[in-house]
């Protein structure tokens, strides 16, 4: 990593908590001269100085949060876009952001935890602050050697400041550092509190769910599946699972509601804020939301959207004619924008007739009186928009989060871990333990809650298959930035099978949804005509390997340090007796 990227701490060890960016879920600290040796001096200090490592840290990974989770993995399509055709170089912009981001989140979350060593606050606060400082490093370190494989592990950023050699570290193997991440749980597990936060604050059950799917993905790293780690991951998420008293929400929609941002389901996020710090805001509506889906002009998604493939796995198509589309899967509609879909939750101060408000995805487009900004052309590339990580306009953010938005500034908490997420790890480390299929009770009660939520008409399964889990996880989690872990995952133990169905799928535009919708649309829904509708399949598939599950590090990171380069060695370490908390 680069020099810049380590400094960060020295910055905040200076500074003591002036980089905190606090409203609403955030407190602001006193903006008085203060340093770390006096600023610890009561919980409240304690927890408005480590707030900020919600959000701050993050910013820059939101947009290769998308392209990386989604694009990347097929999820969305996003045009001539290096993250569709497997073109990624280490010169690319949101790849050094995103690796700026995550290396940042690792000297704040290790100097805030050092600082808070010597707080003086009671044991309880103290303690919680830094196992929410290890937590969040530990999600740090997860997504760093998903998406580079061999990484260096900078312990204590004091350390290396002081020692000078932060531009020589060394690459660590995976195995290693999956090793160092569970240690940095555990310890904050030994930390944190096991009572639930209002909140939504990391808990003891949080760091653990965490640490479940660690297990699970550490599983295969050395390119078999290690039955023990599978076993682990089991029992981790069976106790979050029937311990926490965490429950799953009813509505499957409801989830990504700003009124939902501290509910059950959500285990770690992204807590934004709309205030006068910039970074502690949400801006993905801005790179997902099409022209004119809020009153800010700060929304150019349109362009991008979910894949053909996507649509397909939930086995929904923009040839069909809306009045006669079946939608057996509810989370569908609350990732998928597609013509004749209206949402209540956004666009709650406009007029849709018959005494109803709401978003009419055919009207956005085509209807000047109902939408001043509608183009009159659908942008989605492949006839439909995204729904997640959507607030709607001014009114809707204010009515679910009590402020108003901003431009390219929203609160809409960006979910990083869900309880859903911990029950199919169950399912998923139980049927591999199996040998690929399960009738294991717990597995199956995790499966079948996650699916029945989603799918009101299913009957429950009483046996399982990987495949049945692989599928459910890409439906569940759609649209939330994970899908090409997931791929990362299962390519430690078994890569030509991503690499086939990855150069499978219809990652390609869709062409002319525009001429049959707005024909269907101005016929007063009588014509249909999706005839000339025809999938781009002259854009050849992506040239997939096994290398293409690592991302390169950036350009300028391995110039300052050779020992990252592509064919640098890693090298092994023994954790447990190198580093300790």
């Amino acid at each position: 990593m680069s020099k810049r990227n380590i400094k960060i701490a020295l910055v905040i060890m200076l500074l003591g908590t002036g980089l905190t960016s606090c409203e609403s879920f955030l407190d602001r600290p006193v903006e008085d001269n203060y340093n770390t040796e006096n600023y610890y001096t009561s919980d409240a200090a304690c927890i408005s100085g480590v707030n900020y490592l919600y959000n701050s840290p993050w910013y820059d990974f939101q947009r290769g949060f998308i392209k990386v989770g989604e694009v990347l993995s097929g999820n969305m399509y996003m045009g001539a876009n290096p993250y569709l055709n497997f073109s990624v170089n280490g010169t690319d912009q949101d790849l050094i952001n995103m690796s700026y981001s995550l290396w940042s989140v690792i000297a704040h979350s290790s100097t805030v935890y050092e600082s808070l060593q010597n707080a003086k606050a009671s044991e309880a606060v103290k303690n919680q602050c830094m196992g929410e400082c290890l937590s969040w490093k530990a999600m740090a370190y997860f997504f760093l050697v998903r998406s580079f494989g061999d990484i260096p592990i900078i312990h204590s950023n004091s350390a290396s400041l002081a020692s000078g050699d932060y531009n020589t570290a060394k690459k660590v193997k995976k195995a290693d550092v999956y090793e160092y991440i569970i240690m940095t749980l555990e310890k904050a597990m030994e930390l944190l509190p096991k009572t639930k936060s209002t909140t939504g604050r990391i808990d003891y059950y949080c760091a653990e769910g965490l640490l479940a799917k660690v297990y699970l993905t550490k599983a295969g790293v050395t390119g078999t599946l290690n039955k023990e780690d599978l076993q682990k991951a089991v029992s981790y998420a069976k106790d979050v699972i029937n311990n926490s008293t965490r429950t799953l929400l009813p509505v499957y929609s409801d989830i990504f509601r700003g009124s939902n941002n501290n509910s059950d389901e959500s285990l770690f996020a992204w807590r934004w804020t709309v205030g006068a710090q910039w970074t502690s805001q949400n801006t993905l509506q801005s790179d997902l939301a099409p022209e004119g889906f809020d009153e800010n002009g700060d929304c150019w998604g349109g362009w991008g959207g979910p894949s053909v493939d996507l649509m397909d796995a939930f086995g929904v198509s923009p040839l069909t004619n809306p009045s006669t589309r079946i939608d057996l899967d509810t989370r569908r509609k609350a990732t998928i924008m597609m013509a004749g879909d209206s949402y209540d939750y956004f666009w709650r101060d406009k007029e849709l007739g018959k005494g109803k408000t709401g978003f009419d995805y055919l009207r956005f487009w085509y209807d000047k009186t109902y939408n001043t900004a509608a183009t009159g052309v659908c942008q989605g590339p492949c006839g439909a928009n995204n729904v997640k990580n959507l607030y709607g306009d001014n009114a809707d953010h204010l009515a679910e989060m009590g402020i108003s938005a901003d431009r390219m500034a929203n609160a809409l908490a960006t979910h990083i871990l869900r309880l859903s997420d911990v029950y199919l790890v169950l399912a998923e480390a139980q049927t591999l333990t199996d040998g690929g299929t399960t009738s294991n009770a717990d597995a199956l009660n995790a499966f079948n809650a996650v699916h029945g939520r989603a799918v009101p008409s299913a009957v429950n399964k009483t046996s399982l298959t990987f495949n049945d889990i692989w599928k459910e996880r890409r439906l569940e989690f759609a649209g939330e930035g994970d899908r090409w872990y997931d791929f990362v995952r299962r390519a430690y133990y078994d890569p030509q099978s991503c690499i086939n169905e990855l150069k499978a799928q219809k990652r390609n535009a869709l062409w002319n949804c525009d001429t049959a919708y707005k024909t269907y649309y101005e016929s007063g829904f009588a014509t249909w005509d999706s005839s000339k509708i025809e999938y781009d399949d002259s854009t050849i598939a992506p040239n997939v390997t096994e290398k293409s599950f690592q991302l390169p590090f950036p350009s300028e990171d391995v110039t300052l340090n050779p020992n990252l380069s592509t064919d640098a060695e890693a090298i092994s370490v023994d954790v447990r007796n190198t580093y300790s908390y």
